[in-house]
Parts: structure tokens; sequence; C-alpha cells
């Protein structure tokens, strides 16, 4: 994949076969684009092309940049299903969720945005973005990631009690697993197992399961692997825990606030961490005149599985 200067030399070729306004800058687009290949960021001009196309605009603007960005990132948006007004404050308070345990644990991505509009499958989506291209993670990276992939259940719990909670946290806990289950098998990150690698190179792996499978450990071990991913777990579960519980004002400040737009941004998030008013999203002047319909975390809230947070928790 290219690099942030790649990514830059790639978007000026394709914006200089598009008529582009002087505000859209590749260097700006690059920086907020980690991790698109080639064909993404041809995908990116051509889609906000459409976009400008649509709006009747002779010109594609930044706007449009940052409407393609979300399309692929997100997915595209499925304004025809209507959630009724219960589905759509359990998926903004799971979305919040999601995004104040990104916020507040150490070394995590910072959140991008938080979205209840349904993109595909997802109810819901909160997308967090790297500030900087990364090739690896920390142990305490993957630890933030844990706790904030149950950020959206926890929130859930929480606020409708333990027999509320939705089958919407399913691919946040499947990841969650997968994720510990690496840690301690793969990574070597786990303090008891050590600096090893135990079992085969598995495309679903779920605890000490396929390990038993096929004998590639003994029974004994693969019940040392499943205690310490259930450690690994819990600590980062309790972590989500007590954040959001400490937090519980701003979960209701959050869920309102998306209740309200159903798209929200940084400066809206970080204001509400803050303790600071929340101004308007940023292109709300603009859809004002047609106001979105109620209709997911990077991560998200699937409708049949919600949440994931967006790196996508999607």
């Amino acid at each position: 994949l290219p690099d942030i200067r790649g990514r830059e030399q790639i978007l000026n070729v394709h914006l200089g076969k598009v008529p582009a306004a002087d505000n859209v800058k590749a260097s700006v687009i690059a920086r907020g684009t980690p991790g698109f290949s080639g064909a993404d960021l041809a995908n990116l001009v051509n889609e906000a092309a459409l976009f400008a196309a649509k709006a009747n605009k002779r010109l594609v603007e930044m706007e449009d940049m940052e409407k393609a960005k979300d399309k692929i990132m997100m997915g595209a948006e499925r304004r025809s299903m209507v959630m009724n007004e219960k589905e759509k404050e359990m998926t903004a308070y799971h979305e919040a969720g999601h995004a104040i345990v990104g916020r507040l644990v150490p070394n995590h991505d910072p959140v991008y945005k938080v979205s209840i509009i349904p993109r595909g499958r997802a109810l819901g989506i909160t997308m967090f973005l790297p500030e900087e291209d990364r090739y690896s993670n920390s142990k305490q990276q993957l630890e933030s990631q844990i706790s904030t992939l149950y950020g959206g259940r926890i929130a859930e719990k929480l606020i409708y009690g333990e027999d509320a909670v939705t089958t919407g946290a399913s691919n946040d806990i499947q990841r969650a697993t997968e994720l510990a289950h690496n840690m301690v098998t793969k990574w070597g990150l786990s303090d008891n197992m050590g600096p090893l690698s135990y079992g085969e190179d598995e495309g679903e792996v779920f605890l000490g399961r396929s390990i038993t499978q096929h004998k590639a450990v003994s029974d004994l071990t693969a019940k040392a692997i499943d205690e310490d991913v259930r450690t690994l777990i819990n600590r980062n579960y309790q972590r989500a825990e007590k954040l959001l519980t400490d937090n519980v004002e701003k979960l209701h400040t959050m869920t309102k606030l998306l209740i309200k737009y159903e798209t929200i941004d940084s400066d809206q998030i970080d204001a509400i961490m803050e303790g600071r008013e929340p101004g308007e999203p940023k292109d709300w002047a603009d859809s004002s005149s047609n106001p979105p319909t109620s209709s997911d975390t990077s991560t998200d809230s699937d409708s049949d599985a919600p949440g994931e947070p967006a790196d996508q928790l999607h």
C-alpha cells in the first residue's frame, strides 16, 4: 500500500482528470486516507465527482471528497431502512459507547465519525481513523481496541439493563475474542504463556477450540490459553465498564446529539468529552433544508449482529 507521499502523488494524478476546486488539497486528503490503495484513491476521486455532479456543481469541492471517503470507508447509506425510535435510541447508545471508550483508553486511534444511519447490514457505525500509517500494533493499542469493542454492549447494559442487551454486539465480541486469542497464541503478548506461538494459523479461532481439535498443543496448554484469553477479555471489559459508568452523562449527551443529527464528527465528540457545548456537524447547514430521516461500530451495529468500533467499529 502507498505511504502518505505515494497517496498524494496518486491523488494528484486522478484529481488532474476532474475539475477540482482550490480547496481540494491532495496533501490533506492523503493524510486522511491511511490504508487506501491506488484503486481506492481512484474510486475516491470518481465518487467525489459523482457527488458534485448530483449537486449540480461545476467543481469538485472538499465536501464532496469527504462524502466520498465516508461512502468508501463506511459503506453506502441505506436511507430506505427506517428504524423505530427505540431502535434508533439503542443504536445511538451503542455507538456512543464505542466512541467514548475509544476516546478515553490510551493510544487508541482518534474517533473520526459516529453515525446511526444504516449502511449495508450495519445499523450504526463508529469510525476510528489513524493519524499516520501504521504497520504494527503495541500490546497497549490492542488492549485499548478490545476495551473499545465492548463499549457498545456495555452502554446497552448500563442504560437498559442486563436482560435488554441485544445481539448487536456479536461482531464486537467475535473481534475482541480474536484479538485476545492472537495476543496469547500468535504475538507473544501474554505474561503467562510467554513469547511463543501456539497452534496453527487458523482462519477462525474461538478460544482454544481449533487448537484442541488439531491437537497442536496439549489439553493443559489449551486450558491455559483459554484462561489467558479470558483474563485479557475480562480486564478490558471491566475497564470499559468503569469508563462508561464514570462518564454516563457524556454518554447521554452524545446519544441525544446522534439522535438529533444522525452523524456526528470529531469536533462534536471532542466538545462533549471536554465538557463544552457541541455545535452542529460541519455539513449540517447544507443539509438543513432536507433533514435526515430515521433510517451502525467501525464499530457497526448490525441488523443481525450490530456493533463494531471503525477502525471500523463498524
